[in-house]
């Protein structure tokens, strides 16, 4: 073996105590930051899956109501009473009667029926309604509440319809 005096074959070929701790350091940094990106991206998975149920259960309320107004038998009268808007709605089943309150729509056909609840989670809802001619048109503005403060976007949705069935001359 070719050696020189006073320099020790070990040292040059081994890692030292200081590199190794290094290493680690680096190491924690890096798997550290994998998991915080992975459980942030986890995160805002989930509040897009909660924003996409919220959006698809008011659509959904939304086009229920937009049908209960079209088939509307009579007149629809809108109620307030103790903080709770109500808008009945004469039907040929019976009367339907929208009841909004404590951030809550529930709905209840018939009235031997209890009321059932079809959408949580609203910030504010109003209903209008407007003469258009020889029609009545009804809108819902319907915004829920958002989980996150400071959210990328404000879940507001507006429904139009029709009372009845327009006679065009």
């Amino acid at each position: 073996m070719n050696t020189r005096r006073g320099t020790h074959p070990s040292s040059k070929s081994g890692i030292m105590l200081m590199e190794m701790l290094v290493y680690m350091a680096l190491l924690t940094v890096v798997v550290g930051s994998a998991f915080l990106t992975f459980y942030d991206c986890w995160d805002n998975s989930k509040a897009l899956r909660r924003n996409a149920d919220a959006i698809e259960r008011a659509l959904s309320v939304g086009e229920r109501w937009r049908g209960d107004v079209r088939a509307a038998t009579g007149p629809i009268e809108q109620t307030l009473a103790g903080g709770a808007v109500r808008l009945r709605i004469p039907a040929s089943t019976g009367e339907v009667i929208y009841t909004i309150s404590n951030g809550e729509v529930r709905r209840q056909a018939g009235s031997s029926r209890p009321p059932s609840l079809w959408l949580a989670n609203v910030k504010s809802s109003q209903m209008e309604s407007e003469l258009r001619g020889r029609v009545t048109a009804w809108r819902w503005e319907l915004e829920l509440k958002t989980e996150r403060r400071q959210a990328r976007f404000r879940p507001l949705f507006t429904f139009e319809s029709a009372a009845g069935t327009a006679v065009i001359r």
